[in-house]
């Protein structure tokens, strides 16, 4: 990256924009967002180790397009076994369904329709094929322990997973764009004029086919593993037996490892990767947090593979206001990358752009992604009718009582007077974008036009191309859409 004019002081996203150059690209389509970093990764977006964000469904649905989502270090050895163990079974086109059986009652599918963006549950026989599907319009006005056998329509398409067959197989290659198999998945839910499908195999529910999800896997190659399956990553702190709870998610087939904590340049760190690197682990290794070049250099010479960039820019932190220690994250970035590549937090998807041309290698996210359906956290409703999530900060209150729940009550409350980070926070499902998928599609495009803006192929040219000038706050507000008019 080259500046207009060179910064006398340290940036923030918000003071940047970036300059169109003469460009190549014909298309935004033909640019590639795979990282660089020895991920995997198809595109460079990673969904945080967050408890509010992070969970089986959001790893799931991030590596099914590409990306990659870190299970929390708070998380139970045993429930990362399960979790790793689910994930890696799942299908790299198509989506984990609700399923119900005919005897469960419509209280039970109220509870469950917010788990996905399309609203849908699936009913199933004792023999596991489909029964028929549940909506919210066929609950309304509905007895709530009527089942759902007198409630359920029945499904007017029903696809063969040998139809999808030629899609599954391009899906695992290293092109992306129209596959067959899709399309015809396509043309027959708008044939039947419907915009989800469940998919069979042998009589049995395989799982389920949105039209945007038929669309979305003619662009997005999944993130999967030597074995074909799907990638996760997880979180390790720096505390304890880092070696053994390592060797463990190891052995549970987490093929990315996080060692976080919130002050990342420090001996407890070196200790920690020291302890993970003497496992020979095989995967790739992310270290931080830290905000400067010194920093990223020594963690890459004690064994980083990654270095994680962000030091109190998270929507959830409250650590610049309590501490004043912190960085801005533009300039962060910046510094960091010049030593290696490196990841960095966003919240807008202009950062995102503006990241990855400052040298990141994938960007992370965290409560932007809390509110979605595939976000671990309960559907909930204010009294506006609007729904929302819970978020909070891995450094609040909150966080360290559920962190510190098997100490004594002594330890646990004298830790909880340490809070650093926001325990609640209501991140509000956008109706118009209110799955993970949504907003992988409005950042990703967002990203492609800005390298095509560029002229640039690929992350690594966009690094080199890319052309960033410093502006006002006037010169940022006048960057933002207008919603109504003056």
């Amino acid at each position: 990256m080259r500046f207009l004019t060179e910064p006398t002081t340290d940036l923030t996203y918000s003071d940047l924009f970036l300059v169109p150059s003469r460009s190549d690209v014909t298309s935004r389509l033909d640019v590639d967002l795979a990282a660089d970093d020895g991920t995997g990764s198809a595109i460079p977006l990673v969904a945080a180790n967050m408890t509010a964000v992070t969970g089986k469904r959001m790893a799931e649905t991030m590596a099914r397009r590409g990306g990659l989502a870190v299970l929390p270090q708070d998380v139970p050895l045993d429930v990362i076994r399960d979790v790793t163990a689910w994930i890696k079974t799942r299908h790299p086109v198509l989506e984990t369904p609700v399923t119900l059986s005919p005897a469960s009652t419509v209280i039970d599918a109220l509870h469950l329709m917010g788990k996905r963006p399309h609203g849908a549950i699936m009913v199933v026989d004792d023999a596991g094929a489909v029964a028929g599907i549940v909506r919210a319009a066929d609950c309304e006005g509905q007895d709530r322990f009527a089942s759902l056998a007198s409630v359920m329509r029945v499904q007017p398409l029903v696809l063969d997973a040998e139809l999808l067959a030629d899609a599954r197989a391009s899906s695992t290659g290293s092109g992306t764009g129209s596959v067959a198999g899709l399309r015809r998945a396509f043309e027959a839910m708008d044939a039947a004029g419907t915009d989800f499908t469940p998919v069979q195999r042998d009589g049995v529910l395989a799982g389920v086919l949105t039209r945007k999800g038929a669309l979305r896997s003619t662009l997005y190659r999944p993130s999967l593993d030597t074995a074909g399956r799907l990638k996760v990553a997880a979180a390790v702190g720096i505390n304890g037996d880092v070696a053994g709870r390592a060797a463990e998610l190891l052995a549970a087939g987490v093929n990315v490892l996080v060692l976080d904590t919130a002050h990342g340049h420090q001996q407890k760190m070196f200790d920690a990767l020291a302890a993970v690197k003497g496992l020979n682990p095989g995967v790739p290794v992310v270290a931080g947090n830290v905000v400067t070049a010194e920093a990223t250099r020594e963690l890459i010479q004690a064994g980083a593979d990654i270095v994680k960039v962000g030091v109190g820019p998270g929507a959830m932190c409250t650590t610049r206001m309590m501490t004043a220690v912190g960085r801005p994250q533009f300039s962060a970035v910046l510094e960091c990358s010049a030593a290696a590549r490196a990841a960095g937090g966003v919240r807008y998807p202009r950062d995102v752009a503006l990241a990855l041309a400052a040298g990141a290698s994938q960007v992370m996210i965290g409560s932007w992604f809390a509110g979605t359906h595939e976000s671990p956290g309960d559907l909930q409703q204010d009294a506006g009718g609007r729904h929302f999530k819970e978020s909070f900060g891995m450094a609040s209150a909150r966080a360290v009582q559920n962190r510190n729940q098997r100490e004594g009550a002594f330890e646990k409350d004298r830790k909880a007077l340490f809070e650093e980070g926001i325990s609640t926070s209501r991140m509000f499902i956008d109706p118009a974008r209110p799955g993970v998928e949504d907003l992988l599609d409005m950042i990703t495009a967002g990203l492609r036009s800005s390298m095509s803006y560029a002229g640039a192929a690929d992350l690594a040219s966009f690094r080199e191309r890319a052309v960033a000038g410093i502006q006002s706050a006037a010169g940022y507000e006048e960057g933002r859409p207008v919603p109504q008019s003056w």
